[in-house]
């Protein structure tokens, strides 16, 4: 941890924060000012970008073709999307549509298939399903088969990669590994109980999978893995990246870890001069609509990037 915390113009920068959308406005009083603002939250699903998400929801209960088809605009997407937006988990549309997938979607393995009458469930997919459906309280017997599933591709380096079930993965992936995290923290969460010490277990492994490789590095040559991992993104969808490491740590509420010192310099290195952090990646594939532009000053990017660097004691 760095000793000499770094001041910032934190009020210009907050002031600039709450001129953004209804669920930025919700998380900074929530996380950044440590205010509950019950009435934020339920302004999201009838305002700015949660309203938007919500307006693309077809009769039938579903967004895009299917749920997983096409990227983003897919009913897995657009449900992460909005469990992101932190819109109230009580939203009955969202309930029902996680539902639905449930009844249409569960596959022999116990887990969702994301594409027709494929018999593998994909393990970077059903942690994201994890993760919403958790969120949005979902009935624990129905995710019982999705732990079942899950843990049963827990591998013994102690992450997770898709690829496991596949195509006979030997090594975990940093991507699918995150995705399993975040579904775990939000399941723990909840109150969830289905084999939660065994899950606990296998979630601390999983964090020191990612803190041995210092979050970007290899744990062999410390080389950067993937520069694509310093480039901050969002909505981060699948995909890794630091930043998104770094917020996870600070949702579990874990202390600060040496082995996260490199991934909070990058961080850090990459505020501007005006203390905002930038939008520097967009992930192809068809958007319902985008919420920042790329190159600009982000504020999820900020927002993200303040409440971890606070939480960690990289700023005063």
């Amino acid at each position: 941890m760095n000793t000499s915390a770094r001041a910032i113009n934190e009020h210009q920068v907050i002031d600039w924060l709450l001129e953004g959308d209804v669920s930025i406005q919700y998380q900074v009083f929530r996380d950044l000012l440590r205010t509950e603002k019950p009435n934020l939250q339920d302004r999201i699903a009838t305002e700015g970008w949660g309203a938007k998400f919500l307006s693309f929801r077809k009769k039938e209960g579903h967004w895009g073709q299917r749920f997983y088809q096409p990227k983003w605009i897919s009913t897995h997407y657009t449900i992460l999307d909005l469990k992101n937006l932190t819109i109230a988990p009580t939203n009955h549309q969202i309930r029902q549509s996680i539902s639905q997938v449930i009844k249409k979607h569960k596959g022999p393995d116990g887990g969702i298939l994301p594409i027709g009458t494929k018999q593998n469930s994909d393990v970077c997919i059903n942690g994201m399903f994890l993760n919403y459906a958790s969120y949005f309280k979902t009935n624990e017997d129905d995710l019982k088969s999705i732990i079942d599933f899950l843990l049963s591709e827990h591998m013994g380096d102690g992450g997770f990669n898709c690829y496991s079930n596949t195509l006979g993965a030997k090594h975990s992936s940093m991507h699918t590994t995150i995705s399993v995290l975040e579904g775990f923290l939000e399941y723990t969460k909840n109150g969830y109980q289905y084999r939660l010490e065994e899950l606990k277990k296998a979630e601390n492994r999983s964090k020191t999978f990612l803190l041995e490789h210092k979050l970007f590095r290899s744990d062999h040559t410390g080389e950067i893995i993937d520069k694509r991992f310093l480039m901050l993104s969002y909505p981060s969808r699948w995909r890794y990246d630091i930043l998104r490491a770094l917020d996870y740590f600070y949702a579990a509420g874990d202390n600060y870890d040496p082995r996260m010192q490199d991934a909070l310099d990058v961080l850090i290195k990459k505020q501007r001069k005006d203390h905002k952090w930038p939008l520097q990646a967009k992930h192809p594939g068809q958007t319902h609509f985008d919420m920042e532009k790329t190159g600009e000053a982000s504020r999820w990017n900020t927002l993200r990037a303040l409440r971890v660097l606070k939480h960690f004691g990289e700023i005063e």
